[in-house]
């Protein structure tokens, strides 16, 4: 796909809400009004946005613009693994707790290089933060945490997702519900590894 001028964008931009509005595509005097130039100049212009790929002409095509029709898009998308748990003793994303993949839009994230992982939430310890047991979580995979993010965290043996806060040296992992008590994590405790922070939630209906 070509890169679009400035003027392309806005005569693109300007195509896409005529449409919504009225159904139809704007003629090729309608777009020439709006940008002050000739229809011969704003024909140019789609001319160039059908060569680009943005614009397609029907078969039936004639010289109007109305011929032109937009060129609809599926969204960018990339494959996140989904785990089902992650357990300690075991290589930390082992491929026998794979339990596929999830296409999730780039828009999504904040880098579309950055690596993003989804586990299955077990249990209902946060389920004050709307988190609830299978939903699927989705972690950037990082080392460390601000106070206050929902992080996934190895500890007692597996995976489990809880609210990152520090208490003096020691690491907090808090539930968000009403009746389970804190984890206290000491400083250097080996059996601890922060995996990432939860930055999406995935739910099926």
């Amino acid at each position: 796909m070509h890169e679009l001028t400035r003027r392309q964008r806005e005569i693109l931009g300007f195509i896409k809400t005529f449409t919504q509005r009225h159904s139809v595509p704007p003629t090729v005097r309608e777009i020439g009004a709006r940008f002050h130039f000739t229809p011969r100049a704003a024909f140019d212009h789609l001319r160039a946005l059908e060569r680009k790929g943005h614009l397609r002409r029907r078969v039936t095509a004639g010289r109007s613009s109305r011929n032109l029709t937009l060129v609809e898009r599926a969204p960018a998308t990339r494959e996140v693994p989904v785990y089902g748990r992650i357990a300690a003793g075991e290589p930390l994303f082992a491929e026998q707790n794979l339990e596929g993949t999830l296409p999730v839009g780039v828009e999504w994230l904040a880098s579309k290089g950055e690596e993003v992982f989804a586990l299955k939430v077990h249990g209902d310890s946060m389920i004050n933060a709307h988190i609830v047991e299978g939903d699927l979580v989705l972690v950037r995979r990082q080392q460390s945490a601000e106070l206050g993010d929902i992080v996934v965290a190895l500890l007692d043996n597996e995976a489990t997702v809880k609210r990152f806060a520090r208490q003096g040296e020691a690491i907090v992992l808090k539930p968000e519900h009403p009746t389970m008590a804190p984890i206290l994590v000491r400083q250097g405790q080996k059996d601890f590894k922060i995996l990432g922070k939860v930055v999406g939630l995935v739910r099926g209906f």
